[in-house]
């Protein structure tokens, strides 16, 4: 018998007690001074292969998609409205609406207004998003996948089926559910007036994928869909590859134009700036950014989108070239050189250091 035939009952209890064990595990603070020599090393190589089981686990078994669906039922009585309140952009012709979803995810409508198409990307919550696609109007034409994991591509199937000439786009190397168009880097998706670039950014995933709406056909900034790559003030875990790989990620968002707007996958942003506040106390764009952060959740406003410009002047994860973080983060792995390892090193210390930030 296959395991979808199990009762749900015993499935999400065996689940929900093997994910929780490994979390509990996982998330224990590592900065504790009583761990020494072999015992913090024993320590973190246990927390490691933990890891992998617990991600094994959430990714390649029906355990992920029991959580994820819990995770659903949860945040659809929680938020009944969702979690923030979205503020849509209207350029000449094309309209982005955030949609938010679960407990702190944004999905996205990518909008032609004149031909009435639309692109969603990672569309988590299909409940929230066909809404909004019959709110606005609009014929859902394509599905972009920024990668595999449950609370970015839990909705494909049931939009896939919902509208049938809907094309599902994503990384081959990822395992995005239900997907129908492969995509490579530098591929383009062409919906109406819409010219949407995929750009490999593995790191998180192996297959991860940002999205680049082109600003150039409606005369207007371009647009960045950046998933778990990046976030406001923050980026996202290295969770299938290396700090090298994950740096050279970010490395290719930093050499877009400054005037693009970020739309991340997650309403992090006080959370990320506190964090940048512990690291550079100093930093003014940090601090005016901050304040406008918490004006905007005070009203529970979403905070998307930057600008990759505000980015580059208080995102810890995006300066590790400046001399002002590397002198703030003290003694460490020589940072001040410009070889790729000496900034992927600062990277994994900036990790750290968030890790231990968020577990006080």
């Amino acid at each position: 018998m296959a395991w979808q035939d199990w009762p749900a009952g015993w499935l999400w209890v065996a689940g929900s007690w093997l994910l929780l064990l490994v979390l509990v595990l996982l998330l224990r603070p590592r900065g504790s001074r009583a761990l020494r020599g072999p015992s913090r090393l024993l320590m973190a190589r246990s927390q490691r292969l933990l890891f992998r089981i617990g991600y094994s686990l959430y990714t390649r078994t029906w355990l992920g998609y029991l959580f994820y669906r819990q995770q659903l039922r949860r945040a659809r009585n929680r938020y009944p409205k969702g979690h923030s309140k979205a503020q849509p952009r209207l350029f000449n012709g094309v309209k982005v609406l955030p949609i938010p979803v679960l407990s702190d995810n944004y999905s996205y409508l990518i909008i032609d207004t004149q031909a009435r198409l639309a692109v969603a990307v990672d569309p988590s919550d299909p409940r929230a998003v066909q809404a909004s696609i019959e709110k606005e109007g609009v014929t859902l034409v394509a599905i972009l996948c920024t990668h595999k994991h449950w609370d970015h591509s839990g909705g494909n199937r049931d939009l896939s089926r919902r509208h049938r000439d809907c094309r599902v786009y994503g990384s081959p190397q990822d395992g995005i559910p239900y997907l129908t168009h492969p995509l490579c880097h530098q591929d383009v998706v062409s919906v109406g007036r819409l010219q949407i670039r995929a750009l490999a950014t593995p790191g998180h995933t192996q297959g991860h994928l940002v999205y680049l709406l082109d600003g150039e056909p409606y005369k207007g900034p371009s647009c960045l869909f950046s998933g778990d790559l990046l976030f406001l003030s923050g980026c996202g875990r290295t969770f299938e590859g290396t700090a090298e790989t994950m740096l050279s990620s970010l490395d290719t968002v930093l050499g877009l134009g400054d005037d693009t707007l970020l739309w991340p996958g997650h309403e992090y942003a006080e959370e990320n700036l506190g964090f940048a506040g512990v690291v550079e106390p100093e930093n003014l764009a940090r601090e005016r950014k901050m304040q406008w952060v918490q004006r905007q959740r005070m009203e529970r406003k979403s905070t998307c989108p930057s600008t990759l410009g505000e980015e580059r002047s208080y995102n810890p994860f995006l300066r590790t070239h400046c001399l002002a973080l590397q002198e703030a983060l003290g003694p460490g792995p020589d940072p001040t050189g410009d070889d790729g390892c000496s900034r992927a090193q600062l990277l994994e210390e900036l990790r750290r250091l968030k890790d231990m930030h968020k577990s006080k």
